[in-house]
C-alpha cells in the first residue's frame, strides 16, 4: 500500500512472513478436509504450550531470515549503476526499482512519522535509511547492526 510496504514487498520473498498476521490466517480456515488436516497439527502445539513463551508461539519466525546484506550487494553487483545502499535511501530505493524522488521520501518519512523538517533532506535521509533497516529488520531481515539502531 504504502512506500514501505513497497520496500519490504522487494526485499522479502512472498513467502517470507514479514507480515506475521497473513500466515497464520491462512492456517486456521477449515473449509475443507485437507485444510482441516493441515490445521490440526498446527493448532494443538500454541494451545498446549501458552506458557512457553515466544518461542513455539510464534509460527512463521522458524521460516529462513532473508540476509538483507547479501541480497543488496548481489543486486549492486548487477546494477549498472554504483550504488550505495548502505548508506543513502535514494540508492536503495533505486536499487530496489523505486520512485526515489524528495517527494516520494517525504512521502514514506510521513508514513514513518518523521518529526523533522522534511525541506532538510539530508537529515531526512539519514534518518529515513536508519528507520528503514531497522523496519526491515523488525520485519525478520538479518541487517547489519551498524544499519540499525
Amino acid at each position: 500500500m504504502g512506500i514501505l510496504s513497497d520496500i519490504l514487498g522487494k526485499i522479502f520473498p512472498s513467502s517470507h512472513a514479514a507480515n506475521p498476521s497473513a500466515t497464520p490466517a491462512a492456517v486456521p480456515p477449515t473449509a475443507g478436509p485437507a485444510g482441516a488436516a493441515s490445521a490440526a497439527p498446527v493448532a494443538p502445539p500454541p494451545a498446549s504450550q501458552p506458557t512457553g513463551g515466544g518461542m513455539g508461539a510464534t509460527a512463521p519466525q522458524p521460516m529462513t531470515q532473508v540476509d538483507v546484506e547479501q541480497m543488496l550487494n548481489e543486486m549492486a553487483a548487477r546494477s549498472s549503476e554504483k550504488l550505495n545502499w548502505r548508506t543513502s535511501i535514494v540508492d536503495l530505493m533505486k536499487l530496489l526499482g523505486l520512485d526515489s524522488s524528495l517527494g516520494a521520501r517525504k512521502e514514506l518519512a510521513q508514513e514513518l512519522h518523521y518529526t523533522g523538517d522534511t525541506n532538510d533532506s539530508a537529515a531526512m535521509n539519514v534518518w529515513l535509511h536508519r528507520q528503514v533497516m531497522n523496519k526491515v529488520a523488525a520485519n525478520g531481515g538479518k541487517v547489519p547492526a551498524d544499519l540499525r539502531d
